[in-house]
């Protein structure tokens, strides 16, 4: 299964953790994007390719000490064509080295709609007999507010390619309890209610690791809520968003694993990808500030967790 391949990289490296490549032009240092604009101008084209380069030295200076990255698909659509581009030459590269890739887009549909986006994503598509890949990623987040509609024709693709998704359970943003914490007729809140949702849904696709290729994003700012449904999703992959810039910390994402450490990848976006304008080394040194952010957010997971066995 997909997050077997996951949860085998997360071993190996020692790091439960997943970069976030959410790229704003802010983020990138002026020589690579002067470089880009001498190139293409200041169009789509050339803002694209300052979004490429930038990923590229990110993932160079990642990828033998972080298992994943996390491309969120709106920083590279708002760059029309030329972005998604970007964003598909992102996913590539990223797989070259090593890396197991989520694509943050939080598709929501049903029936065929919905397998056209998972085939986009994590599948193949079929042109006249020929299976082509399209984007390539290992898994894709979803919104499963629509129900086992919207869920069922990812599962068969998952299956077929060895792929995975993370349903929205409980999300990190403030507003989330609105409607996740209202609780139904039986007692349960709305995402305990999706989360055994999510169970369900990987019932027939377990790994060998004990997930299926079902998970579930569950914020690092409720880590009450991360225990909670660590308790009651036992073969459930936890993604947590939330760490570093949105408040949650170590100790608030430690719930997120089982007793062996392992259950759960943390991402951090702007932690990393802008850690060398907290640190105000120079611009050239961006993609090592980026490791040593990694580096010091794998250590301080590990020190409350324990090894992952």
């Amino acid at each position: 299964m997909s997050f077997d391949r996951l949860i085998k990289n997360i071993r190996e490296k020692q790091n439960p953790t997943v970069a976030g490549l959410d790229p704003k032009l802010d983020y990138i240092p002026e020589y690579i994007k002067t470089a880009a604009y001498e190139k293409y101008g200041k169009t789509l084209e050339g803002a694209a390719e300052a979004l490429f380069e930038y990923n590229k030295g990110l993932i160079d200076a990642l990828y033998d000490i972080v298992p994943a990255v996390k491309p969120q698909a709106a920083y590279y659509e708002m760059y029309g064509w030329q972005g998604v581009r970007t964003l598909e030459r992102t996913i590539a590269y990223a797989r070259e080295k090593g890396m197991f890739v989520i694509t943050d887009g939080k598709r929501n549909d049903i029936g065929t709609t919905m397998e056209a986006y998972a085939n986009a994503h994590i599948g193949t598509t079929d042109i006249e007999g020929e299976k082509v890949t399209a984007f390539g990623a290992d898994a894709l987040t979803v919104n499963g507010y629509l129900g086992t509609d919207g869920i069922k024709p990812l599962l068969e693709i998952c299956k077929e390619s060895d792929k995975g998704i993370f349903v929205l359970v409980k999300t990190s943003n403030p507003s989330s309890g609105e409607l996740q914490d209202r609780k139904l007729d039986d007692g349960l809140t709305v995402y305990r209610t999706m989360g055994d949702k999510c169970e369900g849904w990987g019932s027939e696709a377990m790994g060998e690791e004990g997930y299926s290729s079902v998970g579930a994003v569950v914020g690092a700012t409720y880590p009450e809520q991360l225990g909670e449904l660590r308790k009651a999703l036992p073969h459930t992959f936890f993604l947590v968003p939330g760490y570093g810039a949105q408040g949650g910390g170590a100790k608030d994402v430690a719930p997120a694993f089982d007793k062996n450490g392992a259950g759960a990848v943390i991402n951090s976006s702007r932690g990393i990808m802008c850690a060398w304008k907290k640190e105000n080394c120079a611009p050239e040194e961006y993609a090592l500030a980026a490791r040593r952010e990694a580096i010091r957010m794998r250590d301080e997971i590990i020190s409350f967790i324990g090894g992952i066995k």
